[in-house]
């Protein structure tokens, strides 16, 4: 059951963290295989991170490359999509934007999932500071990339509390399956607390406290 229910997480995560990784290329301007490689690399990232850190080479990406060819199929659709839209671009990029920020959100709670309970499959869950570090990594590890190579800060550190989100649902999942026991009940908590929190954070503009030097 454990195996299912990751696979489809892992299918879920990768397909949402490629649509945004393609529509944040797009909007940098990227050519078509620009844009593919910002979708894979959003969508496999931070899964790459996660195995280097745990030891297993080569990564899990390279053994099984279904979640890549998921997400450049995915980036490809994302592309002609706007492609025939490009008219109306701009008049609907706020549109874009939160669809963006939609895909971004459920890629981050299905990811930040899975890489929590990886620590649990590979007998490592008696680390909890590892365990949560594995959870936060695979979460937020392609949005990293996906920023420094688009030219933009990451976004984990600026917008919407990203990786404090992704801490707590990689708290709230460790918890849970230490005493709850049931994966796809602690996946589903967790996920939908996760998302929830994102979108909240996203609608209400909560940011960290941070200092405008030039103010």
């Amino acid at each position: 059951m454990n195996e299912e229910i990751l696979f489809v997480l892992g299918i879920i995560g990768a397909a949402s963290f490629a649509i945004s990784g393609a529509l944040t290329a797009i909007k940098a301007k990227f050519d078509l295989f620009g844009v593919i490689i910002i979708g894979c690399v959003t969508a496999t990232g931070g899964g790459v991170l996660r195995d280097i850190l745990i030891g297993e080479i080569p990564p899990m990406l390279f053994k099984e490359p279904y979640l890549g060819g998921i997400a450049a199929a995915l980036s490809v659709v994302a592309f002609c999509f706007i492609y025939f839209k490009r008219k109306d671009f701009y008049r609907i990029d706020e549109k874009i934007e939160r669809i963006n920020n939609v895909f971004d959100s459920v890629g981050l709670a299905a990811f930040t999932v899975t890489g929590t309970e990886l620590a649990f499959s590979h007998g490592i869950s008696g680390n909890v500071l590892l365990s949560i570090t594995i959870g936060v990594l695979t979460g937020v590890g392609g949005g990293i990339l996906r920023d420094v190579l688009t030219g933009n800060p990451p976004y984990i550190f600026r917008k919407h509390v990203y990786a404090v989100v992704a801490i707590f649902g990689s708290v709230i999942y460790y918890v849970l399956r230490l005493y709850v026991l049931d994966t796809l009940v602690a996946s589903a908590v967790s996920m939908a607390i996760i998302v929830g929190a994102r979108l909240l954070a996203t609608k209400y503009r909560w940011k960290l406290p941070k200092i405008n030097i030039d103010d």
